[in-house]
């Protein structure tokens, strides 16, 4: 999930957590341009991560439930694996030193 690699994407994923945001608003809690801010919002909004909607002359942004959903799911099967190795390191027999 490249979306989320990006420190300045997570801050604003983390700002729309919080609740919806337009640009501007965005732009105030971060170290970068609207343009910037812009550019961001779509890598977030094409991976399904966040929504938008017209709002006057304004797009207001969103978190998208079902892109944080995928995102858990995506997430729980490493988590999930990680369980099972851990279970057969756990489970294997002790070697005598």
């Amino acid at each position: 999930m490249n979306a989320l690699g990006d420190g300045t994407r997570r801050a604003i994923f983390e700002l729309l957590a919080d609740g919806p945001r337009a640009v501007g608003e965005i732009a105030t809690h971060v170290p970068v341009t609207r343009p910037a801010v812009s550019q961001h919002l779509k890598v977030l909004k094409d991976a399904g991560l966040v929504v938008d909607r017209h709002a006057g002359t304004r797009r207001i942004y969103q978190v998208n439930p079902d892109g944080v959903a995928m995102l858990r799911e995506y997430l729980d099967t490493f988590w999930n694996r990680a369980l099972v190795a851990f279970k057969q390191t756990v489970e294997q027999p002790k070697e005598d030193a």
